[in-house]
């Protein structure tokens, strides 16, 4: 049976008795998450899973007409005080392979897989043999690269050590370990190249830009903000750029929705070669630039 007592501030109850099973607990409790989250049925769904210690394919399969796991509960606290989903359950899908994430690491965006689909589309007649990832979080570009190109290898590059940390331990569980290799370091300040394929998702945001509470308050602020007009870092990573490219290579460089201009003339002022690709919802994301 499912009993506990919420705290009062939540505005979420237990359901009354008779109303315990999983498949009616999702569609109230996606009701309630609206309030703090655009994807509320995805939520609830993954939170669910992970109390029942299943796979969401596996939930919405076989255990719809489950009783609810008391965990359950707990976790639904946690979403509506805005703690993102991937820091509860601790793992985080992106492009073909799953990623642990916690706190101090910034949570992977289906955004940025617009960057890999950039690389695939580059390298459709031949593979990337070297990869360098520039801020690399828990591994996320990195990883997702290798395991798209398995006889490549790579280099992920990361000031945080708590971020190196679960990027490790990722390329561990998926077997790249002898393939990836992770640096601590200020952008590519003692790297040597040239690589096939550079990713990079810098902080982009503005010092003056509000931002969603479950990433304000929990993601780390170092891997989001990049100055007042949110260009900092592109204007050193643009510098080193160039020494970077392998001949017939390319970087991938996420920006902001609005920067496609003012980064696009940073690249170009290297000598760059530089194209716009958007994301599946049309906004400019991605900056591919070539030697």
């Amino acid at each position: 049976m499912w009993h506990a007592t919420p705290p009062p501030a939540c505005g979420w109850s237990p359901p009354p008795p008779g109303e315990e099973g999983v498949r009616v607990i999702l569609a109230t409790t996606a009701q309630h998450l609206a309030t703090v989250s655009d994807t509320p049925r995805l939520d609830a769904e993954l939170l669910m899973a992970h109390a029942l210690g299943v796979t969401r394919e596996r939930l919405l399969l076989r255990h719809l007409d489950d009783p609810v796991p008391p965990a359950f509960v707990a976790l639904i606290h946690r979403r509506l005080a805005h703690e993102p989903v991937a820091y509860i359950i601790g793992t985080r899908d992106f492009w073909s392979i799953t990623l642990a994430v916690g706190r101090g690491v910034l949570i992977p965006r289906p955004d940025s897989e617009t960057l890999i689909e950039a690389a695939v589309e580059h390298f459709a007649d031949r593979a990337p043999k070297t990869v360098l990832d520039l801020g690399t979080g828990p591994g996320t570009l990195l990883l997702a690269a290798l395991a798209e190109w398995p006889q490549a290898k790579g280099l992920g590059v990361d000031a945080s050590a708590a971020s190196l940390d679960f990027a490790e331990h990722n390329a561990n569980v998926l077997d790249m370990a002898e393939r990836a290799s992770f640096s601590q370091g200020d952008w590519a300040a003692g790297v040597t190249g040239p690589f096939d394929l550079v990713l990079c998702n810098p902080p982009y945001v503005a010092a003056d830009e509000t931002l969603p509470a479950e990433v304000r308050d929990h993601e780390p602020a170092s891997a989001l903000f990049a100055g007042n007009d949110g260009l900092d870092d592109y204007r050193i990573i643009a510098a080193q750029l160039p020494r970077l490219i392998a001949p017939g290579g390319m970087a991938a460089i996420e920006i902001g929705y609005t920067q496609a201009a003012a980064v696009t003339a940073l690249l170009t002022a290297q000598g760059l070669t530089v194209a716009l690709r958007r994301d599946l919802a049309g906004r400019d994301r991605c900056l591919v630039a070539t030697s």
